[in-house]
């Protein structure tokens, strides 16, 4: 098996950090930059330019992130199987950057899906592995930090991504609240060079240790996917499902935003300052779970959810939309590292591919029923209705962590 990687007096860091840790975040930074020019918009593409309902929006949204869920449990599993991480992160990484420029001419919600497809395959492929090479290349005290850099790297490109996407929207099509076609052609064209830069660094700047021969083989049958994890990473994984069904695609932010008359060019200026409170708040909160334990670091950021959602439904301004679009950025700086954190803790080192996929394959599922869901209550109610639906689940889960999961310290 893949020996943990956590520095050691050879290994000359960068910025305090693990060669692989900071260029896997820049990795995760150029391609953020790219998949927030082509695929943040997509739910104002299919609305303004294909004429899709909300329903359609749903479906694409949660049948993309349940493809990429079931790649995820899997690619997690075999990169433990056969003690190896980067591979697995280059195919994924370099397939989503195959499919990306098929949305220039995308031209049905049909193709819109297959695209997204192909990229969430690519990303299901890619996520379990370089989480589990992150986790393989930190010692347990700096976990919190190491993904908190991860996180903030690729939401800072995320929020370069979108700063060029309004800058494109200024210069091709001016205010306005609707998308036009031209528009979002530029932004494929544009956002597909980050993209392969950032699989030519994964290529030549990360290095995986080579796995150490003992003559034993390490065997992890594909039907025993769920055995050696203890009640504690279940009772977290049961946890986080909860949460996650009221967590719809956040395509029905855009579409709220959206309902009540917000500028287009306002509305990814909105997505700016979300991304920019998350990458802001991502390696604190980060260094804080490291200090005062993971749960208690959920629990409010879930909290914070429950709090932005309430506000979406409630809101009728676009002032209170901006406002809200901050709450859920710190909401997701101060969840994300520490949850990927968490599950390092609670998994031995040698299982961490499997948990990462298992982690990521029920958030994947959950998110297509919730986007499904959200949909549904969008067209059939009220589009507050599913914000409602959101933050009483968000409330539920952040007394299920707080009372329910205990910190273990098993992987250290």
């Amino acid at each position: 098996m893949t020996q943990p990687l956590a520095p050691t007096g050879k290994i000359k860091k960068i910025f305090g950090l693990h060669p692989n840790v900071f260029f896997l975040g820049v990795v995760s930074f150029l391609t953020d930059i790219s998949s927030e020019m082509i695929f943040t918009i997509v739910p104002l593409f299919l609305a303004n330019v294909l004429k899709a309902g909300a329903g359609i929006v749903g479906i694409v949204g949660g049948v993309t992130e349940g493809t990429d869920a079931i790649f995820r449990i899997f690619s997690g599993w075999f990169s433990d199987r056969i003690g190896k991480r980067k591979g697995l992160a280059v195919a994924g990484y370099g397939f989503s950057t195959l499919v990306k420029p098929f949305m220039y001419i995308a031209n049905s919600w049909g193709a819109v899906l297959g695209v997204r497809l192909g990229d969430r395959i690519g990303k299901g492929v890619r996520s379990s592995s370089r989480d589990a090479l992150i986790a393989d290349s930190l010692a347990f005290n700096e976990r919190g930090k190491g993904f908190g850099f991860h996180r903030a790297m690729d939401t800072s490109g995320a929020v370069l991504g979108l700063a060029i996407g309004a800058l494109i929207i200024y210069l091709v099509q001016g205010g306005g609240i609707n998308l036009e076609l031209k528009t979002y052609q530029w932004m494929v064209i544009i956002g597909v060079i980050p993209a392969v830069i950032a699989v030519i660094v994964l290529l030549t700047l990360v290095h995986e240790k080579r796995k150490e021969t003992t003559g034993v083989k390490t065997a992890f049958p594909l039907m025993g996917i769920t055995r050696g994890f203890e009640k504690h990473f279940w009772f977290f994984l049961i946890v986080i499902a909860i949460f996650t069904l009221g967590n719809s695609s956040d395509f029905f932010l855009i579409l709220r935003a959206q309902k009540i008359d917000t500028p287009l060019i306002q509305v990814m200026l909105m997505l700016v300052l979300f991304n920019t409170t998350y990458a802001l708040v991502a390696i604190p909160m980060g260094i804080l779970s490291d200090n005062i334990g993971r749960r208690r670091v959920i629990a409010v950021g879930w909290f914070i959810y429950f709090l932005a959602y309430l506000g979406f439904a409630l809101a009728t301004h676009v002032w209170q939309i901006w406002i809200l679009f901050a709450i859920y950025g710190l909401y997701y700086g101060i969840v994300e590292g520490a949850a990927k954190a968490f599950i390092a803790d609670l998994v031995p080192a040698e299982r961490r591919g499997t948990a990462y996929g298992l982690y990521q394959g029920v958030v994947g599922i959950m998110l297509f029923f919730a986007s499904v869901i959200a949909g549904w209550m969008w067209d059939a109610i009220s589009p507050a209705a599913t914000f409602y639906f959101g933050a009483g689940l968000a409330l539920l889960a952040s007394f299920g962590i707080g009372f329910i999961i205990k910190e273990r310290k098993l992987s250290q």
